[in-house]
């Protein structure tokens, strides 16, 4: 079935592509929650102090906050994360950023909701290497904690699975919505230069790039090999294929989304490409390891003109500040 689809899709983008400018817009929508694990203002206040909160790594020094930072784009700023103990890890840390909308988490898909994502680098042992049992018993030793629990869970509720689903609940808080290409669709024309408005028609055109990051927060939350070349103190990594076991997703990785894409260079699975002009630069000449490369992904033959345009419209996909202050931790 995948190599039917990519079949169509390849006579699709063999053949000059074109656009309905009023079918293409999707406006952000409202979040939704887990019929499990519905929201509420004190989940959600929980779920903050939660997730700055160092004391939720083995060390006590790394929250997830360490790697996800408002401050830098709900990342880290780094081309590959540092976990315990110093060590640099073997893949960028994503963003949060609208991280609610999709359908996988992580950058091979292995955690299917944020609930599960939110316990994974707590306990992993090269990122927060917290002992789960040992992490409860801190929990309950901690009156405001314990308060703070029964507030939201009831009694004797302090869990992994309610730690989880309180940091999850905060992650959903976490949305880029009202950037000037929202504003511009709602009827403000101004609101994107000339420019961006060009490399809007040329994103969703001849630079192909809505194929895969596309939707209300331009991703296909599928997973593709786009030719990134190796780095860091991984040699190798296959990416989706440690999860599914198949050839076609050797080196292939989720698509990210793109809203306030500008805020958390640098990108890419590994952090190679620094910029957003560098990102264009890449898939302008069609990425850089052919083996195993997805076919949509081809050189694209880009004026220099052209690719400011695309840096501008991705810029304009900026959304409003996300506005996050320090919690009191108990």
């Amino acid at each position: 079935m995948r190599h039917l689809i990519i079949a169509f899709v390849m006579v699709i983008i063999s053949s000059p592509l074109t656009w309905a400018e009023d079918s293409v817009y999707e406006p952000v929508p409202k979040m939704e929650y887990p019929a499990d694990n519905k929201w509420s203002a004190e989940k959600e206040a929980l779920g903050k102090m939660l997730y700055f909160d160092p004391r939720l790594s083995g060390s006590n020094w790394i929250s997830c906050a360490t790697c996800h930072n408002p401050g830098l784009g709900w990342g880290d700023g780094l081309p590959r994360t540092i976990g315990d103990g110093q060590k640099e890890l073997g893949r960028h840390a994503p963003t949060v950023i609208n991280s609610g909308y999709f359908k996988v988490q992580m950058w091979d898909g292995r955690k299917k909701t944020l609930e599960d994502q939110a316990k994974g680098p707590i306990g992993a042992k090269g990122e927060m290497n917290q002992d789960y049992d040992e992490l409860v018993r801190e929990l309950k030793a901690i009156p405001g904690y314990v308060k703070q629990f029964v507030k939201v869970f009831g009694a004797n509720s302090i869990t992994m699975d309610n730690i989880a689903k309180a940091i999850a609940t905060f992650e959903r808080s976490v949305v880029s919505k009202n950037s000037s290409y929202d504003k511009y669709w709602a009827g403000d024309k101004s609101a994107m230069s000339k420019s961006a408005v060009n490399g809007m028609n040329l994103f969703f055109g001849k630079a192909k790039c809505s194929i895969c990051h596309n939707g209300p927060v331009f991703t296909d939350s599928g997973f593709h090999n786009i030719g990134v070349k190796p780095a860091g103190p991984l040699k190798e990594d296959l990416g989706r294929y440690n999860q599914t076991k198949e050839d076609f997703d050797k080196g292939a990785f989720k698509t990210p989304g793109l809203r306030s894409i500008s805020q958390s260079a640098p990108y890419m699975h590994n952090g190679t490409e620094a910029t957003l002009e560098d990102v264009v630069e890449f898939y302008d000449r069609g990425g850089d390891v052919k083996e195993n490369l997805s076919p949509f992904i081809t050189p694209l033959g880009l004026t220099r003109q052209e690719k400011k345009d695309l840096v501008e419209f991705l810029k304009a996909l900026d959304g409003e500040p996300i506005e996050v202050t320090y919690p009191d931790l108990p």
